[in-house]
This record gives structure tokens, C-alpha cells and sequence, in this order.
């Protein structure tokens, strides 16, 4: 079962499963009450030193994914993963951002890595 990626800021819906936040900072505004995370796995996130280089900006992201993926590498970003693919193979799941665009997002590229079978 493939993860569904939302913005952390849209209203919960029945069909997201456990709801598990991935990025590294709390989004701005957001109570925790209000989130309705199950998880929060901050660990799976990319460097600050990554995510400032690229500022989600659409031509950098074959580089950025590149990058990622030497970063989860990492045994505690490799262990964080390997927590979300249990969580996955529970249920339903749903990885939650605060990127205004998941299209350009690290845990878009998560929901990827996730579809495939673990290295």
C-alpha cells in the first residue's frame, strides 16, 4: 500500500490511517491537538544544510533527491525509515508536510521510496 502525502494544515480525513508528520521543525501556527498526529518521525527529514539548498525549487529537485538519498543512508535516518515502513506495512498511512507544494517535497520522494521493497 502506497503512503498518501497532505499538508500537515488540511482538515484530517477518515481514509489517512496513521498520520505521521515528517518534517524536522513543527509547522508554524499549528497546535498539536490541532495536527491530529499519530507520529512524528523527524529523524527521516533532510539536513537544513539540504532542505535550504533546495528551496523547492522544480530544477533541483533530481539533485535534491540524489542528495536525499545519500542522507538516508545515515543509520538513524535509516532506522526512522525502516519505523515508517512498519508503520506502512500496519495500514493505511499518511506523511504529513508543511511544504505549501507536495509535488516538490521530501516526503513526496518518501512516498516513493516507501513503494519500493526495502534495499
Amino acid at each position: 500500500m502506497r503512503a498518501v502525502v497532505r499538508r500537515v494544515y488540511e482538515d484530517p480525513s477518515p481514509e489517512d490511517g496513521t498520520r505521521v508528520l515528517v518534517d524536522r521543525m513543527w509547522p508554524r501556527g499549528l497546535t498539536r491537538e490541532a495536527a491530529h498526529l499519530d507520529e512524528w518521525i523527524k529523524d527521516v527529514a533532510p539536513s537544513a544544510a539540504l532542505r535550504t539548498w533546495y528551496g523547492h525549487v522544480p530544477e533541483r529537485l533530481e539533485e535534491f533527491r540524489h542528495r536525499y538519498l545519500a542522507e538516508l543512508a545515515d543509520p538513524t535516518r535509516r532506522e526512522a525509515l525502516a519505523e515508517l515502513r512498519r508503520l506502512q506495512d500496519a495500514g493505511p498511512m499518511t506523511l504529513l508536510t508543511a511544504t505549501r507544494d507536495v509535488t516538490l517535497s521530501h516526503a513526496t520522494l518518501l512516498a516513493d521510496i516507501l513503494s519500493e521493497p526495502p534495499p
